[in-house]
């Protein structure tokens, strides 16, 4: 879903050639409160603001960034700015915050992956020398080759997934 925050009487207009351009609803906001109350209320991919209203009340665009936490932000002069132009800018600003987010899942992934295979290597070797304790009970030792069993099972699929 995109938010579109424009006070212009071209607004639901705009509001409609991005949707049919870009297959996506197009929530129209015509000032700050009400944009900042719909980006509460569901995730938005992008939030196209036009420029002039920025221009006249740059201290609330915080707040509808904050609300956007997600969301692409475009700016856009609606009173220059005809519909082709609009609908280029929103796909290239969505196309390059996918590629940003899909980098970001990736590095995420991999710190991820590498956090838990060093606490499964943790997990063997404490296991593994807990096994050696001369005198170790039988139920202990079980339970020790369970958990030793079961962080290699752990770390097989962590190799297996890359």
């Amino acid at each position: 879903m995109i938010l579109l925050l424009t006070s212009s009487n071209r607004g639901a207009e705009c509001a409609g050639i991005l949707e049919d351009a870009l297959r996506e609803k197009v929530e129209l906001a015509a000032d700050f409160r009400t944009a900042v109350q719909l980006l509460r209320q569901s995730d938005h991919s992008a939030v196209v603001l036009d420029e002039l209203m920025v221009q006249n009340e740059p201290e609330q665009l915080d707040n509808v960034l904050n609300a956007a936490t997600l969301a692409a932000p475009v700016y856009i002069n609606m009173a220059i700015c005809g519909p082709e132009r609009m609908v280029r800018e929103v796909r290239l600003a969505l196309k390059r915050y996918q590629q940003t987010r899909l980098i970001a899942m990736r590095s995420a992934e991999a710190l991820l992956r590498s956090e838990i295979r060093d606490a499964v290597t943790g997990i063997l070797l404490t296991t593994e020398l807990a096994l050696r304790v001369p005198e170790l009970p039988a139920q202990a030792s079980e339970k020790l080759q369970s958990v030793c069993h079961l962080a290699s099972q752990i770390r097989s699929r962590l190799e297996t997934v890359q």
